[in-house]
């Protein structure tokens, strides 16, 4: 018997029980049954059916017996209408959630839709900071592709790794940030973004997620950098002084904006020769056979292109992508401009427009420098033609020094020239302006101030008449000018300043110092209230003088006194020096770490004791003046005032016996005088050529000149010829320190 067929059988008899019982309990049977028949799975029409022939079987009326069987067959009917609603709500809800599902399927699908129509870059990264998910505008900016997620950190387009992980560290604080980066395309060009990252709750974690936007700016940044360039570069065309300053410019403005690494120029000449190379990112000039080959025939192929146009090169073993641009700057094909790239790398049309515009004003500044170069070289070579070509006077040494490059040359200049037996006319001047002006107008003061010097005239004089020579030249306001007249064989300076540095002497004893700076008033044709002065200065026996224009002191950021006691103290340094020497190694101290940026004139004088030679006239008159040449001559060999009194009149009776006895009943004739400093003794010898006269017996009242010239000398000989006669009187000088 098989479940089924058990089941009605229990069916039937529990039926039959409650037709006759017709209670609660033979009712409930019916419930349990219908449980049964729900988990044995029994067939509901199998059910009906066999209940139906039951009825008809066991009712004795029809009409009576029927309605009862029928609430038997309800209350087991009970438990299969629960089944049956459970079933029906559950598909209900099956239905429900189905349809959900298929709507966050299609919610999904249209949020991926969504954020991969965004212009913008999207994407999502973990709490590692590794990207997870990216739509299609962020593979475009970045060129990773979505096979590759996710991409940890350090992420593979990062530049600014030390920057990126400071904005990390910001968002993870505070949860939000936004900046702007450079990154690096797959293909290796730089591409400028700005970024937006917000955290946020992961779901089903504690920890955050980040999701942010990608924004490409490098159009934006581009044409940024086109106008920064522009301006730049514009700026320069009227303040750069020379190509390297240009390259250097034009780097700086391409590194950042195209990723330049390195430019260089090349000029061809005119004639025969090799191109000069200059370079910005290696040193300034490399010869032309040191570039590399391939180089060097882009350069040659370039001076066919069009100029002012830029053509991106590849090289052979890396075709498709640009080693760098080239650009003819000029018409005539004589000076081409290389742009090397940093990494090579895609060309585009952003940067092409950028570089065009830069190569544009390029070439006006290269042609500004040109001129500015040309003009340079003209006026150094006018300045130097100007200057005194001869050799400078025994004891002198003289220097010019133009300003460093690029910078103007200036109006400085010094003239030596001897005006005398034994004087030495000295001029240092400063014109105002710089370039060929400037050194137009110093020729022109220069010519002046050397006429009036040979006329003879005393320092403040002649500064009174350059004045009026220097009002009616053009741009000759304002000039400085120290102009001094030395007298060799006594030592004495005079001097006077119109309004420039004053001149700095050394003493022969240690650290002895001191600025000439009496005798000081306006500048030339400046309006003064009263005359101009003059002062003198006797220049002890191996003292330094120097004379020097401002550009040797003059420092930015820092008093003019400074440098001038700067000045001093390398001059004290250089005494042991032999002279030639002296004026370099001033201006080698002195320089500045990038060179002199104005001109820089210098005379330097170092007075040693000269020989005293006087010829003259043996007549009466003439000893007033061998009487003052021969002291200034002992005071400027810093003899003791005693003693040089003693040596004045010595060899005054020696010139006076000349005078009296030496030409006696005989046209007048000469005499000469010879004094030295040696080995601190002076010697002095008086010479004449007339006749000796041998002294009387008993002279009387005269005749006792040799007598005083033998008790004030420590030695004196006698040399009589028929055809002259030579006295040579000797005194030993107190030896004192410092003292040659």
């Amino acid at each position: 018997m098989t479940d089924s067929d058990d089941f009605h059988a229990q069916y039937a008899a529990a039926l039959r029980a409650y037709l006759r019982a017709r209670d609660e309990d033979s009712l409930a049977a019916a419930y349990e049954l219908g449980r049964r028949a729900l988990q044995e799975e029994v067939s509901l029409l199998a059910i009906i059916e066999r209940h139906v022939q039951l009825i008809l079987q066991l009712a004795k009326d029809i009409q009576v017996d029927a309605p009862i069987a029928l609430e038997f067959l309800l209350q087991m009917l009970v438990p299969l209408d629960i089944a049956t609603r459970g079933f029906l709500d559950g598909t209900r809800r099956f239905a429900r959630e189905r349809a959900r599902a298929e709507g966050l399927a299609d919610r999904d699908r249209f949020r991926t839709a969504v954020v991969n129509s965004l212009q913008e870059g999207f994407f999502v990264a973990d709490h590692e900071g590794s990207v997870i998910e990216m739509n299609s505008a962020l593979i475009e900016i970045l060129g990773y592709p979505a096979e590759g997620l996710p991409y940890r950190w350090p992420h593979p387009w990062l530049v600014d790794q030390k920057g990126a992980s400071q904005q990390q560290a910001l968002v993870q604080s505070i949860g939000a940030t936004a900046y702007e980066t450079p990154i690096r395309h797959r293909d290796g060009h730089l591409v400028w973004v700005t970024v937006s990252i917000n955290a946020v709750q992961g779901s089903g974690s504690d920890q955050d997620v980040f999701v942010g936007t990608m924004r490409d700016i490098t159009a934006e940044r581009a044409f940024a950098a086109r106008e920064s360039a522009v301006l730049r570069l514009a700026t320069a065309v009227a303040v750069a002084k020379s190509v390297d300053e240009l390259l250097s410019i034009t780097l700086d403005e391409c590194s950042t904006a195209i990723d330049v690494q390195r430019v260089v120029a090349i000029s061809w000449p005119t004639g025969e020769g090799e191109p000069t190379v200059q370079v910005a990112g290696e040193p300034s000039q490399i010869p032309w056979r040191s570039l590399d080959p391939w180089l060097r025939r882009t350069f040659e192929d370039a001076r066919h292109q069009l100029p002012l146009t830029a053509k991106t090169v590849e090289r052979p073993e890396n075709p498709g992508k640009a080693q760098g641009l080239v650009a003819v700057l000029s018409g005539a094909g004589d000076l081409a401009l290389w742009l090397e790239l940093r990494s090579p790398r895609w060309v585009s049309a952003e940067d092409r427009l950028l570089v065009t515009v830069l190569i544009g004003h390029l070439s006006l500044a290269m042609q500004h420098v040109r001129q500015f170069e040309s003009a340079r070289e003209t006026s150094l070579t006018l300045q130097r033609a100007l200057l005194p070509t001869m050799e400078p006077p025994p004891g002198f040494a003289v220097r010019y020094e133009p300003a460093i490059p690029p910078l103007e040359i200036g109006g400085d200049w010094y003239d030596v020239l001897p005006i005398g037996s034994h004087r030495i006319g000295i001029v240092v001047g400063d014109c105002v302006g710089r370039g060929l002006p400037a050194a137009a107008v110093m020729g022109q003061l220069r010519s002046s101030a050397r006429a009036l010097l040979i006329n003879g005239a005393e320092p403040a004089l002649l500064l009174e008449q350059l004045d009026s020579a220097a009002s009616l030249i053009p741009n000759a306001y304002c000039t400085t000018v120290f102009l001094a007249i030395l007298d060799t064989e006594s030592g004495v300076l005079q001097y006077s300043n119109a309004g420039h540095m004053p001149a700095l002497l050394v003493g022969p004893e240690p650290g002895t110092t001191a600025m000439l700076t009496d005798a000081a008033s306006v500048p030339l044709a400046v309006r003064r209230p009263e005359p101009r002065p003059q002062a003198s200065r006797v220049l002890p026996t191996g003292s330094t003088l120097m004379l020097f224009t401002d550009g040797l002191v003059e420092r930015k950021h820092e008093s003019i006194d400074d440098g001038i006691d700067r000045a001093a103290a390398v001059l004290v340094k250089t005494t042991t020096l032999p002279l030639d020497s002296v004026a370099d190694a001033v201006l080698r101290e002195l320089a500045p770490p990038a060179g002199y940026d104005d001109d820089v004139a210098m005379v330097i004088y170092r007075h040693q004791q000269s020989p005293l030679r006087i010829e003259s006239e043996a007549s009466a008159e003439r000893l007033v003046g061998i009487r003052h040449r021969l002291a200034d001559w002992l005071n400027s060999a810093d003899v003791p005032d005693e003693m040089a009194a003693d040596i004045v009149l010595v060899v005054n009776e020696a010139c006076t016996n000349c005078v009296e006895h030496a030409y006696s009943g005989q046209p007048s004739g000469t005499m000469s005088l010879d004094v030295e400093l040696a080995n601190d003794e002076i010697r002095a010898r008086i010479a004449d050529q007339g006749s000796w006269k041998t002294p009387a017996a008993d002279p009387g009242n005269g005749g006792r000149g040799l007598l005083l010239m033998r008790a004030l000398s420590n030695e004196m000989e006698m040399d009589c010829t028929p055809t002259g006669t030579t006295a040579t009187v000797t005194f030993r000088v107190p030896s004192e320190p410092g003292r040659e």
